[in-house]
């Protein structure tokens, strides 16, 4: 059958699902939350390149080391979750194959997240010194 409809008389009540800009704002501002934290753990990398374990061990036991460690790493997991659920989101459209492959996104990214976190939190509160 013929549709005698303009392109916009046939897009016009489709309108957006709503919830595209808050995903947008949200890794913006992750985004933009990364960038001092970043630009910090590169110094810190350098800083602790020049020493030996007992350095490393001794710095992230700092409490203001260990929090933006654990503040980056974080930031980092999340906007890395929220960046290829977009991709995926957006270029597979098979539905099986698109919900396997969010959840596999949801997962990699939480477990790889957690376990960075735990190691940082183990190494500051002091089970992860030599002998110990």
């Amino acid at each position: 059958m013929v549709s005698y409809r303009t392109p916009l008389g046939q897009a016009r009540g489709l309108g957006s699902a709503k919830h595209g800009a808050s995903h947008w704002v949200a890794e913006k501002v992750s985004a933009i939350a990364l960038v001092p934290l970043v630009i910090w753990m590169v110094y810190a990398v350098l800083q602790l390149a020049a020493g030996d374990y007992g350095f490393a061990v001794h710095w992230i036991q700092s409490p203001l080391n260990a929090t933006l460690v654990v503040l980056t790493l974080a930031i980092s997991f999340w906007h890395m979750h929220a960046g290829l659920r977009v991709v995926v989101e957006d270029y597979i459209h098979k539905t099986l194959t698109k919900s396997a492959l969010l959840l596999l996104n949801l997962f990699v990214c939480g477990l790889s997240g957690a376990l960075a976190i735990f190691s940082i939190l183990k190494v500051a509160l002091g089970a992860g010194v030599l002998g110990a």
